[in-house]
């Protein structure tokens, strides 16, 4: 795909989410593209190859967040992979401060060479598991944003999460198109880690009838110091109302 063709359809397609881009950023939108697809073929980053759909199904899909960031001066992404939603939000928010992290080092070294070749500042990359992040008080209840892309189910992602969300903050969870079980279950966790859910909001990504649903938790009070558990633990006990 040129880059011609990919402006075109990045254009149209960030129209439909109200989103205005400049030819640098498309052009940072690109190189990124690029990179994902060859460091694909050493180290498995994404099921996705296609660069329509990685247009389409990862930077559109991480874009559909912007609305949600209001006055965020920094926004943390849990869990981040491949760099979505946080890389994305980047490019287009030059001055946002913005946390990447994740659990494998050769995600890491991926992301810190997308970083050097887009040439993208105020950007840092930790490698660490989140449950010991958010016991960490340089990052613990520090970030107006905590945002997360298909990492876990909302019971063990808040805990993930909220710890990291400043009172007041915003945990912003992209999920997939089947959430109603998912948000019941995980009400009781929510509510002991200081959060509340604050919206839900279902839609089609463009025009591939992908169901997502963008699950809005408002922190209102500090965590609980016990949480998060210890790095596993969420995951094999997730704290549900028994």
């Amino acid at each position: 795909m040129l880059l011609s063709e990919f402006e075109k359809i990045f254009m149209e397609e960030a129209q439909k989410i109200n989103i205005e881009l400049d030819k640098n950023q498309i052009e940072k939108f690109y190189k990124y593209m690029e990179l994902l697809i060859e460091w694909n073929e050493k180290i498995n980053l994404t099921a996705i190859t296609n660069r329509k759909d990685i247009l389409v199904k990862h930077f559109i899909d991480s874009l559909t967040i912007q609305r949600y960031l209001g006055n965020a001066v920094n926004i943390i992404d849990v869990g981040t992979g491949a760099g979505f939603p946080g890389i994305p939000i980047k490019i287009i928010n030059p001055n946002l401060k913005v946390v990447l992290v994740d659990s494998l080092n050769k995600r890491i070294n991926f992301l810190q060479e997308v970083i050097k070749k887009l040439n993208l500042d105020n950007i840092e990359v930790i490698h660490a598991r989140a449950e010991d992040l958010g016991q960490n008080k340089k990052y613990r209840e520090t970030f107006d944003i905590v945002t997360s892309r298909a990492v876990a189910n909302m019971s063990v992602l808040s805990e993930y999460l909220l710890p990291l969300a400043k009172v007041s903050g915003k945990c912003i969870c992209m999920k997939g198109s089947d959430v109603e079980e998912e948000l019941e279950n995980s009400k009781y966790a929510i509510n002991l880690l200081g959060g509340k859910i604050e919206k839900v909001d279902k839609f089609e990504l463009s025009n591939e009838r992908i169901g997502r649903n963008i699950i809005i938790v408002k922190k209102l009070k500090n965590t609980p110091n016990s949480y998060p558990r210890k790095a596993g633990t969420p995951a094999k006990k997730p704290l549900i109302k028994k």
